[in-house]
């Protein structure tokens, strides 16, 4: 169990930097192609918004029926883009009342919840992508390639694929929505340390552990999905921005989403 447990954390660790490296990657680039097809700032929004709708309601459907859950009063939803004084672009946002700083946090984590959930169950349950990470660890190369193919032979694929990314590419909560984690992080610890030597019964010690194990499982699994999948999606997105660089001229217009 420790072992297990050791190596998930690891697994997520590891994960969380490059998926955050490789979104911001994609958010910039995908600003700058629309912003060369388009030269107008205007449209560019419009279309980048367009690209990433999936992704963003859910993001805001997720805050909203967290908040819904938890008895918070909503106030306003929207998913239209918004330029802010600071001169980034929200994508969307849930007004609710100001309420406490524990379910404060758990509706700023909620879209990476509903988001980590769909990423897996698309990721691993329709394109089996789950397959070609078992067969590359093991180190069993041919039929990696081959379980490669059969996913690239799916008919859904485009159309699943573009939701996965569309979905994943947006779940990781804003700086607002973290807001009050630092809070929430601190008394989790405090009562960790507190159970741990005042003592906890062994079945809640192990319900407790293994709710930990899952969630931190299926959170690693979704980032690793969303990492090969905005891999895939780099090099297309950069040749089709050195390709606009070469033959639309123009001055750099940029814009950065918040």
């Amino acid at each position: 169990m420790t072992k297990t447990y050791i190596e998930l954390w690891l697994w997520l660790i590891i994960t969380a930097p490059v998926l955050l490296v490789l979104q911001n990657w994609i958010s910039r680039h995908t600003q700058t192609v629309f912003l060369l097809l388009t030269r107008h700032t205007g449209m560019a929004i419009l279309l980048n918004q367009i690209v990433f709708l999936p992704g963003v309601v859910l993001h805001e459907m997720s805050h909203w029926i967290m908040a819904r859950l938890l008895g918070v009063r909503t106030m306003g939803i929207s998913v239209w883009p918004k330029r802010q004084s600071d001169g980034t672009l929200r994508l969307g946002y849930v007004h609710t009342k100001k309420v406490d700083f524990v379910r404060e946090s758990l509706i700023g984590v909620a879209p990476l919840m509903f988001g980590c959930a769909a990423v897996v169950a698309i990721g691993l349950k329709l394109l089996d992508l789950d397959n070609v990470g078992v067969a590359l660890l093991r180190g069993d190369l041919i039929n990696g390639f081959l379980t490669v193919l059969h996913v690239f032979r799916s008919a859904d694929l485009f159309i699943w694929g573009y939701v996965l990314f569309a979905l994943s590419n947006t779940m990781m909560p804003s700086s607002s929505d973290r807001r009050a984690w630092p809070i929430v992080g601190i008394l989790v610890v405090a009562l960790g340390l507190v159970l741990y030597y005042v003592g906890m019964p062994s079945i809640l010690q192990t319900a407790l552990s293994n709710l930990v194990i899952d969630g931190v499982r299926v959170i690693a699994t979704a980032f690793t999905v969303t990492i090969g999948v905005d891999i895939v999606v780099i090099p297309v997105l950069y040749a089709i921005e050195w390709f606009l660089w070469q033959f639309v001229p123009g001055d750099r217009l940029k814009f950065s989403i918040k």
